[in-house]
């Protein structure tokens, strides 16, 4: 064996163990913590004067008094809830009111240097009470960079499961270099544009081989790109079908990008797991949805932001931020009639990191109870992102991932916004 293939098998193996590296040990002592309310994201209701007692990483009990000995955390008059989960995140960007400044600066970083940002983002996302994120797509593996780091206690945020590169065509939103083709790398299937379904095939390996947990396509177009119109299918259902056949084999789920209807059609048919904002979807589409277990990650914070800030954007963007802003609030209400499974996440990245909560009293504008909105994006964001086991609930076993806001939460879901205390696999990251 030569000596740099054994250093690339070695530098390989290293990625693979780090990806599932156990964190950075928990505190052994067992901690009581007592709020005045906790959430039960399993009924939607409160329990009042109920102690949590964690030991380590998990949480021991529910209910019943203050072991001996225990260190007791006293929150007061707050509601403790799960830790928040956001299924919808880009952690390795951010774009703010200036889109053409913000686009070519990251453009223009080194991967490292964007690194450093990346983990500014992440700790900002944890402190925000939001302890696990699914990440739907970066560049030059820095997403897998920072999960690995978080796992091994190099630097803090929350739990990341992540796509690394979205899926989609040449051309398309998941293909937005800023380089004119003279000056452009050229980009294939491990950069995630594919043109066929073997192509498309082999860009599902090449993620899953570098670290995805989870596959990401874009089915239809976008807004923050320039190029192509929003709600046009960019994935054929031969290679839609070619994608989840392979992401399904090797037990990885597909988060599907999509505003316009037929795209959605189609990705549902293909087998997808979760449409990604469906701005456009009808009502028969989303009665679709429901039938084949299909989940819906509006990302209402998204929508509203880009519509908010619209006449900051190339007038191409702002025609369909401004489209997307409108119809947007029109398919949430018609999902929540049909009873369409719904799962939090913001689209994070595309408004400031540290916003997230927002999304909660967006969904509730619209007609969502608040503590369905509060299950959306904790036990059922766990469901989607297959963490149900481990996190999402307030139990006995369960991970110690908690946070406690101001107050009674289901009076003010604003309250989600003004996190005073974050505990993540029972470290402590916010306490005020």
């Amino acid at each position: 064996m030569t000596t740099k293939p054994y250093l690339a098998l070695v530098a390989a193996l290293a990625l693979a163990a780090s990806a599932f590296a156990d964190p950075a040990p928990a505190p052994t002592d067992i901690v009581a913590i007592k709020a005045a309310r906790v959430f039960d994201s399993v009924s939607g209701n409160l329990r009042t004067n109920t102690v949590v007692v964690v030991q380590g990483t998990k949480i021991l009990s529910v209910g019943g008094d203050v072991p001996t000995g225990a260190r007791v955390v006293d929150l007061g008059d707050t509601t403790l809830l799960p830790g928040f989960i956001d299924a919808h995140t880009h952690l390795t960007m951010e774009f703010q009111k200036d889109y053409y400044r913000e686009f070519y600066k990251e453009a223009f970083r080194f991967p490292a240097e964007q690194a450093q940002y990346a983990a500014v983002y992440a700790r900002r996302t944890l402190e925000a009470g939001f302890t696990t994120v699914r990440n739907v797509g970066a560049e030059d593996w820095v997403d897998v960079g920072l999960r690995n780091a978080i796992n091994d206690g190099v630097t803090e945020g929350p739990r990341i499961l992540t796509a690394i590169h979205a899926i989609g065509v040449t051309g398309g939103h998941c293909d937005q270099s800023p380089y004119p083709p003279d000056r452009r790398k050229p980009v294939g299937p491990i950069e995630g544009v594919c043109d066929s379904p073997d192509s498309c095939r082999e860009a599902v390996r090449d993620q899953m081989k570098w670290g995805a947990d989870v596959i990401k396509i874009c089915a239809s177009g976008g807004v923050l790109s320039e190029a192509d119109p929003v709600d046009v299918p960019q994935l054929t259902p031969e290679e839609l079908a070619a994608i989840v056949s392979e992401a399904h084999r090797w037990k990885r789920k597909v988060a599907a990008h999509c505003h316009g209807d037929l795209a959605a059609r189609q990705a549902i048919e293909a087998g997808v797991d979760s449409i990604e904002h469906g701005t456009f979807l009808t009502e028969d589409t989303l009665k679709l949805m429901k039938k084949k277990g299909v989940w819906l990650v509006p990302t209402r914070l998204a929508a509203w932001w880009v519509g908010k800030n619209a006449d900051g954007y190339p007038p191409q963007i702002a025609a369909k931020a401004r489209a997307v802003g409108t119809a947007h609030a029109e398919m949430f209400k018609t999902a929540l009639r049909v009873g369409v499974n719904i799962a939090f996440g913001t689209d994070a990245g595309v408004y400031p990191h540290g916003m997230n909560a927002l999304e909660f009293s967006l969904m509730t504008d619209l007609g969502m109870p608040t503590s369905a909105a509060l299950i959306a994006g904790t036990r059922d964001a766990a469901k989607l992102l297959g963490v149900d086991g481990q996190t999402g609930t307030i139990e006995a076993g369960k991970n110690a991932d908690l946070v406690a806001v101001p107050g009674n939460v289901l009076d003010n879901i604003h309250a989600t916004e003004h996190p005073v205390f974050v505990m993540k696999l029972g470290h402590v990251y916010l306490q005020k």
